[in-house]
């Protein structure tokens, strides 16, 4: 009797056992699911700009879902014929690449050397670094300020104001502080200046932290168009950002201009069933030539975002 007992308890654990792993089976099933409906709702947006920039406008009018209808890139040759968007577009990433490297190094820097005790005044400088994250004097002031600095129709109004950004210094500087203090005494007793630590010891071990805030900085940089907007009339100096929002303006009369520009180069003799250029053709082909070229970063440097976000918002 009590080895039947004992055997009957062997059986209810395994029993409790394979219940727990079935129904932690069926909820990592219902999981991924959940994540994959997550993933189909964040691309397809993404996916649907870009079949309506190619398909025909009798099929976007109509209505249509999955699979574009008569597939022509009239409305990028069209876009890209334009004399504005190929010079916004270098200058675009020109800001965005100089910007976001100016930035990391900076940031960085004086990350690192706000974790110095013997920096002078570096509680006070810290402390008014993460207030300036609070007050802000507002647009005419900012506008003042840039004039008076003389980054009116300058390219470095698209570099200089953000060099120091506060959300970042505060991300490295908590990131350095969880490094072992070893490595620098070790360094420093070799005769490495400040310099050198941050170079060779400092940044080769901040990866994770330099990869997020590069993602936040290059998005921002690339995002960017008030700054162009309100301070810069070159036309030479335009980012893609404020040809698009142009171009959603006056979608109608540029799409005209392309599908004129387009029967003058041969293409409506060529295709008697072409594709016309409409308004909806225009915003969805410059959407997607704006935002394809920063997309390309994320896959680069997100092993090292989510590592990095972590360790350097969490204090040890």
């Amino acid at each position: 009797m009590c080895i039947y007992v004992q055997d009957f308890g062997v059986v209810k654990m395994v029993y409790g056992i394979y219940v727990k792993l079935r129904s932690l089976r069926w909820f990592n099933t219902i999981n991924v699911l959940i994540m994959c409906m997550f993933f189909v709702a964040c691309l397809y947006p993404f996916y649907y700009i870009f079949i309506t920039s190619i398909s025909s406008p009798v099929a976007v009018a109509r209505g249509f879902y999955l699979i574009p209808t008569k597939v022509s890139f009239s409305t990028y040759d069209g876009l890209f014929r334009r004399n504005d968007i190929i010079g916004a577009f270098i200058v675009s990433v020109s800001r965005t690449v100089i910007g976001t490297l100016i930035t990391i190094f900076l940031s960085s820097f004086f990350a690192f050397l706000a974790t110095k005790p013997e920096m002078m005044f570096r509680k006070f400088i810290y402390r008014f670094i993460i207030v300036s994250m609070y007050i802000n004097a507002g647009l005419i002031p900012w506008y003042i300020t840039m004039r008076m600095y003389g980054l009116q129709n300058n390219f470095f109004v698209y570099i200089v104001p953000g060099a120091l950004n506060a959300y970042f210094i505060i991300l490295v500087k908590t990131f350095i502080e969880q490094l072992p203090p070893s490595l620098e005494e070790s360094a420093s007793l070799d005769g490495a200046n400040l310099l050198t630590i941050f170079l060779f010891i400092i940044v080769p071990l901040s990866k994770p932290i330099l990869a997020t805030i590069a993602v936040y900085a290059a998005v921002g940089q690339w995002n960017s168009w008030m700054d162009n907007f309100f301070l810069v009339r070159n036309k030479n100096l335009q980012t893609i950002q404020l040809i698009l929002y142009n171009y959603m303006d006056e979608a109608q009369r540029i799409a005209q201009n392309m599908q004129q520009m387009s029967g003058a180069g041969g293409f409506a003799a060529a295709m008697p069933d072409r594709i016309l250029i409409t308004p909806v053709s225009v915003k969805m082909a410059a959407t997607v030539v704006t935002v394809f070229p920063i997309m390309l970063v994320y896959p680069f440097l997100q092993k090292y975002f989510v590592k990095g976000i972590m360790m350097g918002a969490i204090k040890g």
